[in-house]
């Protein structure tokens, strides 16, 4: 991903921007790309702005609310499901090592046999 950088900004005005991230409860970066994200897409043609908001839209999304009504935001690319589905896939047979390894029950119970 390319990377951009504004030299030179006033002190008031990045001061008025770490205001508005912490009103919006981002951090600086997350707060600088949804403005950017905003203009792009009103700037946009009508199939680049649908293309912008669906990538925007399910890189962000939000779970829930936490403390203070705070809202709970997943970031990523893929939820838990498509991660395991991904690694059942790629490991079929489970993960390399994983037959020979000792299971922690077995472990447990040797243990507490032992004694």
């Amino acid at each position: 991903m390319p990377n951009l950088s504004i030299k030179d900004v006033p002190e008031t005005l990045a001061e008025a921007l770490r205001q508005r991230a912490a009103r919006n409860h981002r951090s600086l970066q997350g707060e600088l790309m949804a403005i950017i994200e905003r203009a792009a897409i009103e700037g946009s043609t009508p199939a680049l702005a649908m293309d912008l908001s669906i990538m925007s839209a399910s890189r962000d999304t939000v779970m829930g609310h936490g403390d203070a009504g705070r809202p709970i935001i997943r970031r990523g690319w893929k939820s838990v499901e498509e991660v395991a589905a991904s690694l059942r896939e790629r490991f079929p047979n489970g993960a390399p090592g994983a037959t020979d390894a000792p299971l922690g029950v077995d472990i447990i119970r040797a243990e507490r046999d032992s004694r």
